[in-house]
């Protein structure tokens, strides 16, 4: 395993979570109905990866506390929005860099995960959300927790890289030709930072 890669304001986590349900079952406006099946997090503090079923939620907030950072792709708008009846910490106080917000402010548009980590990494994603819905109902935790640990693999080494290089790449669904963009992430880092709060208010279930 390769060191973390050195970020202004110290130790990251970058996490994932897979879902128990679909959009096909759940209001988009109701995302935290979705229900969490398993959360994934790599941890730069202990060079680390995790794993975590919805039973042991508090113990993954526990890790997010820890971060100086919270690294994800789409976190801001989904992960987060999941992950909000179970935490004691409001998600809006977490210091949130999402990479997919960061690449909108620059391109104007969207992309997945998979393009981007095709072109930046030469890498794929190991199987798709449905997949990993599937592999919930049918008890194959196993097999889950390494989608989702893939998957946050995958995150963790475009942030590093784009950190590190200041560029990351995305595979385009108009020419299917991979086209680079340069990246300077040092002020959204720090403005994540900032914007952790006191996080000593309860939420009230969503459940």
């Amino acid at each position: 395993m390769s060191a973390p890669v050195p970020v202004p304001g110290g130790r990251y986590v970058v996490l994932d979570v897979e879902t128990q349900r679909g959009f096909n079952e759940v209001d988009r406006k109701k995302l935290h109905l979705l229900k969490v099946s398993v959360a994934c997090a790599y941890d730069s503090g202990a060079d680390s990866y995790f794993s975590f079923e919805e039973r042991e939620m508090l113990k993954f907030e526990e890790l997010l506390k820890t971060a100086d950072l919270l690294v994800g792709f789409n976190i801001q708008d989904f992960d987060l929005e999941v992950l909000a009846p179970y935490l004691v910490t409001p998600v809006k106080s977490l210091p949130v860099f999402d990479i997919l917000v960061e690449f909108e402010k620059i391109r104007g548009h969207r992309i997945s995960l998979q393009s981007v980590a095709q072109a930046t990494l030469g890498a794929s994603k190991s199987g798709s959300g449905w997949d990993a819905i599937k592999l919930y109902r049918e008890g194959r935790m196993d097999e889950l927790k390494k989608y989702c640990l893939d998957d946050v693999r995958l995150t963790k080494e475009i942030f590093e890289h784009g950190v590190r290089n200041g560029k990351i790449s995305f595979i385009s669904n108009r020419d299917y030709q991979a086209h680079e963009v340069p990246v300077r992430w040092e002020n959204a880092v720090q403005e994540a930072r900032e914007r952790k709060k006191d996080t000593s208010v309860f939420p009230t279930s969503l459940f």
